[in-house]
């Protein structure tokens, strides 16, 4: 035998061998109670995965973004990020540490102000809001290796909720 035959690939811990359906749930805490149930009843759990499917993007407007808005949150930014250089800086530095730290946030206060109203005028005002995003899912499907599937459907039918 080769050594490459010898070596083996270890398999994710996200993929199962022959994966079945359980139950199909419109919630992820029923589909965790479900997982929950099985462990109760000594099922090995190790063996399931709870997979979200039919994905959606939602997206929560939370303000309205003006340039003011943008003029102080890159001035912030910039101020943070000249701290922290001037704190490194100033490790190394032969100066006053003051004055290496107060002109490297100056410097990071005037980058951080040109950057963002750069980037907001670039938007040309086709994005005048803030918001958070977040990728979700509408149902859960509990999987579990095809061995243990049929004792699986035996536990989860004392346990009310699942669709197939």
């Amino acid at each position: 035998m080769s050594p490459q035959q010898n070596l083996r690939i270890p398999s994710s811990a996200l993929t199962l061998d022959f994966p079945m359906s359980l139950g199909v749930y419109d919630r992820y805490e029923q589909a965790q109670k479900a997982v929950d149930f099985l462990s109760d009843h000594e099922f090995p759990v190790q063996n399931c995965l709870i997979v979200g499917t039919d994905l959606k993007q939602v997206e929560r407007v939370t303000g309205r973004l003006t340039k003011g808005k943008v003029a102080a949150g890159g001035l912030l930014s910039g101020i943070w990020m000249g701290l922290f250089v001037g704190l490194v800086l100033s490790l190394f530095g032969t100066g006053s540490t003051l004055s290496i730290i107060l002109s490297t946030m100056l410097f990071g206060a005037i980058f951080g102000l040109v950057f963002a109203m750069a980037g907001y005028a670039a938007t040309r005002g086709q994005r005048d809001f803030t918001s958070v995003s977040q990728v979700v899912a509408t149902r859960y499907e509990v999987l579990v290796e095809h061995k243990f599937a049929e004792q699986g459907r035996q536990l989860l039918a004392q346990l009310s909720g699942p669709t197939i």
